[in-house]
């Protein structure tokens, strides 16, 4: 591990000498995640992508993608696209990127069961914002706004997340 991996303790996430509060899946963590169990997979895994809300944010780094309307997530098990994003009009199970209240406007990806998902095995892990602190994700870590904002703007892709 270096101080430029980021890396889930007891406490929070650690990152570049700083330590960021966060809360992980309802589920606890999980070496065995599965499609709806709220886990937060345990491994090391990469961040692959920045989306955010050009709408309510200032893009937080140069790689950053705005969130358009009509972006969503696949998380049909039995879908071709499974784990990846798609456009609307969508007809199987999905969640809408560009939500109503503040969750998504700024989404680290990571590399969790993709570019090829292993149907089942729990779809998309985000580094997104929290509803409230403690409030657990369905898998995802969450941060505040203004955490994940600085992390997003320190954390170049291919960065490392472990989750021991």
């Amino acid at each position: 591990m270096t101080p430029f991996d980021l890396v889930l303790t007891p406490r929070g996430l650690r990152f570049m000498g700083q330590l960021f509060p966060c809360t992980i899946g309802r589920g606890g963590l999980s070496a065995t995640k599965r499609e709806g169990d709220g886990a937060t997979p345990r491994g090391t895994h990469c961040i692959t992508g920045l989306l955010y809300r050009p709408d309510r944010m200032t893009c937080p780094a140069p790689w950053a993608i705005p969130i358009r309307l009509g972006d969503l997530w696949s998380d049909d098990p039995a879908d071709p696209d499974y784990n990846q994003q798609v456009r609307a009009p969508y007809a199987p199970s999905h969640e809408t990127l560009r939500r109503a209240d503040p969750l998504y406007d700024l989404i680290m990806l990571t590399d969790w069961n993709w570019p090829k998902a292993t149907p089942g095995r729990g779809s998309a892990i985000f580094l997104h914002q929290w509803r409230r602190p403690g409030y657990p994700t369905e898998g995802c870590l969450a941060f505040s706004r203004a955490h994940i904002r600085w992390i997003a703007a320190n954390a170049p892709p291919g960065t490392r997340l472990i989750i021991p």
